[in-house]
């Protein structure tokens, strides 16, 4: 198992230690730096300025949204960013949600899994430099009946092939990450509950003819170190109450129905009643502890390494930290445990 790190989203007024981070998991041995976008910075961006400060580790998408860009576009940025980091970049791809993609994007957010599909499909075949010819339900290329021609992308990856990683929370969206990605993109991801997430993957693999052998599983956990582990589950109730409260609508909120299949619907629906309600600290209370504990890193270094070892025990690969405090100095102290942890687990590769 290797690590990784989640810088989230740029622009919350902690951008220089957000850069200190990313070159300290550098300097540290992680796999992969990821940064995010939602409606404010965009990942492109952030991640040539996160290589251009870099010299070993990946960075990566976490993700592009599919509808702010058309796939040859993406792949263009794909292809850009491999060669100005050398070889270093690691495309992760989404949908959003529907309050993004229509409010923000102005794109319906209707049939996700073959619009991803077909998304995945034509960023695979310009990173090919094939002639970009596409028949599809939600992609024609060139327009018929027009002045357009195939075109052939003219700049050159670094690599053969740059990996392709879906972020999934649903179990037919988890079978498409395992049947057309290189890796699976996760959140709240728990050991004792992930057993049902890793089949639909597998099955996404079966379909593909291939197994989970070389796939990349990689959920983003929040880490906060400290002495009490109860007390360090406080600095996630933000962060979790955001998502399972308030990420998306009432009807259609895809991180409150992980929480209900992980066995907490009683728990969901009140953190997100309150959330709606703009009652965020009574979202935030109303998570139960054992939530956050089964979701996150939490406290000394030897409990770390022992979340770590069944973490790695349930298949992840990379496992991505996300420090929940926004103070540099205990930022870049936390990857530290959590680089010793890796260590003492005896789990790391």
């Amino acid at each position: 198992m290797r690590l990784g790190l989640n810088l989230g989203y740029w622009g919350a007024g902690n951008d220089a230690a957000n850069l200190e981070l990313a070159r300290e998991a550098d300097r540290l041995g992680f796999s992969v730096v990821w940064a995010a976008e939602a409606y404010g910075s965009d990942a492109a961006t952030v991640l040539a300025w996160v290589a251009a400060q870099t010299e070993r580790v990946d960075v990566g998408s976490a993700i592009f949204q599919i509808p702010a860009r058309t796939p040859a576009m993406a792949a263009m940025t794909a292809a850009t960013l491999d060669t100005l980091s050398g070889g270093r970049f690691r495309m992760g791809l989404g949908v959003s949600g529907p309050q993004v993609s229509e409010g923000w994007h102005g794109v319906r957010f209707d049939k996700p899994l073959s619009r991803t599909r077909e998304y995945v499909d034509v960023v695979t075949k310009a990173l090919r430099r094939e002639r970009l010819s596409y028949q599809g339900q939600h992609h024609v290329l060139p327009l018929p009946d027009g002045p357009g021609k195939a075109l052939t992308l003219t700049v050159h990856p670094v690599r053969e092939r740059i990996p392709i990683y879906l972020a999934a929370v649903g179990p037919k969206n988890l079978e498409l990450a395992g049947e057309i990605a290189d890796g699976w993109l996760g959140v709240f991801f728990s050991p004792e509950h992930s057993a049902d997430s890793l089949a639909a993957v597998a099955a996404g693999r079966a379909k593909a003819g291939r197994t989970m052998e070389g796939f990349d599983v990689v959920p983003t956990v929040p880490l906060v170190v400290g002495d009490d582990w109860s007390t360090a589950a406080d600095s996630v109730r933000g962060y979790a109450a955001l998502y399972v409260g308030g990420m998306g609508s009432r009807q259609k909120n895809f991180y409150n129905d992980l929480a209900v299949r992980m066995g907490f619907a009683a728990e969901a629906a009140e953190v997100q009643d309150k959330f709606l309600a703009r009652d965020h600290a009574g979202a935030m209370a109303a998570l139960p502890v054992e939530f956050l504990d089964a979701t996150s890193l939490l406290g000394p270094k030897p409990r770390i390494a022992e979340k770590m070892q069944a973490l790695a025990a349930a298949g992840v690969t990379t496992l991505t930290l996300s420090p929940m405090l926004q103070d540099l100095e205990q930022g870049v102290a936390a990857l530290r445990t959590a680089a010793e942890a890796l260590d003492l687990a005896g789990v790391g590769s």
